[in-house]
């Protein structure tokens, strides 16, 4: 087993070489997107791949995303890609759409698949991850960069915090600006189906492609093996138990339970509503912005920013109504939760 003892070191936008040298040489960096950050390896290089399970205590049938600087490093792995794939790529990419492809026969590593014959692609919407990737000269799996099952990562401090000394470096970018990880699209079956919501949402792919498109989002089976990430184990949740307050809950009951319960009690909700309500001391609140994309891009924020609390045990959360970047929002939320609801209380 790796002795997880090297200085996990921090760097800025002129040491992308530096960090491209580090991929090169099979070590482990974790890079920026718009989403979240990914933990970044050699994609040829089983061994590195490896190492990313490892360092994220990752399930090892969990497929990886494999990233890529250009369209032309995806045909040279994937089988072929059609009409619709191509149409999707000129208005998606680069950008939060992630698109499972069959590869060409042992393409990739089984480690990189988890044991299928397809993969999942991504080209980032983020120049310094780019650049990256193109340094290297191959494509890098991005995995989030965090411990397996915690609320994924939208800082390089977020990733220090999960992986220093068991990773190489951290490119930091800065705070993502989406906050949520992409659209997981399987364009390997005859009707593409979306496994994962994202900031592209079902109705964005649908007016490309001008015909429907599944929704497959369901949890998979201890015996079955994931065709994309989040699909199989649990994933985003905080230390803290998270309770969603649904839409037609009432935040004045929200504060009434606080108040009759003496412990510190975590809030997180839109800027409004935490100014319409007359909160108990006990309530430690941050907010989620103004939107459905505030509260998106802030959400695993927060949910770490409680993290570091050990005292608040429970997470008050505003649910959303899930249409556009809301359903994305609203996928992560009821995973945090373990889809528990203030009114189940």
């Amino acid at each position: 087993m790796r002795n997880y003892t090297m200085e996990t070191r921090i760097l800025k936008a002129d040491q992308v070489k530096q960090a491209a040298e580090f991929i090169k040489k099979g070590e482990l960096v974790a890079f920026p997107t718009e989403t979240v950050y990914g933990l970044g390896a050699d994609a040829t290089n089983e061994a590195a791949v490896r190492q990313v399970y490892a360092a994220k205590g990752r399930p090892s049938d969990n497929p990886l995303i494999v990233t890529v600087s250009s369209v032309e490093m995806v045909e040279k792995y994937v089988d072929h890609l059609s009409e619709d794939a191509h149409r999707l790529i000129k208005a998606f990419w680069p950008g939060s759409l992630t698109m499972i492809f069959k590869l060409k026969p042992n393409a990739l590593s089984k480690a990189v698949t988890g044991g299928l014959d397809t993969a999942a692609f991504r080209f980032p919407a983020n120049q310094l991850t780019l650049s990256l990737i193109s340094e290297a000269g191959v494509p890098i799996v991005g995995p989030s960069a965090n411990t397996s099952g915690k609320p994924s990562p939208t800082t390089a401090q977020h990733v220090y915090h999960d992986l220093k000394g068991k990773i190489a470096a951290i490119l930091d970018d800065g705070p993502t600006t989406v906050g949520v990880e992409s659209t997981i699209l399987d364009m390997s079956v005859d009707q593409p189906a979306i496994l994962r919501p994202g900031a592209v949402t079902e109705d964005d792919i649908e007016a490309v492609l001008k015909r429907q498109v599944n929704d497959e989002r369901h949890h998979v089976n201890a015996d079955q093996a994931p065709k994309a990430p989040g699909m199989k184990y649990k994933h985003y949740a905080p230390s803290a138990q998270v309770y969603i307050v649904d839409p037609d809950d009432r935040w004045t009951d929200v504060a009434k339970w606080i108040e009759a319960h003496p412990q510190p009690i975590g809030v997180m909700a839109f800027q409004n509503t935490i100014e319409a309500i007359d909160w108990p001391m006990n309530a430690q609140i941050l907010t989620l912005g103004s939107n459905s994309r505030t509260a998106s891009r802030d959400l695993f924020a927060d949910l770490r920013e409680f993290d570091n609390h050990p005292e608040i045990k429970i997470i008050f959360t505003q649910g959303l109504i899930p249409t556009g970047i809301g359903e994305a929002y609203m996928n992560r939320l009821n995973k945090s939760a373990g889809q528990m609801h203030f009114k189940q209380l």
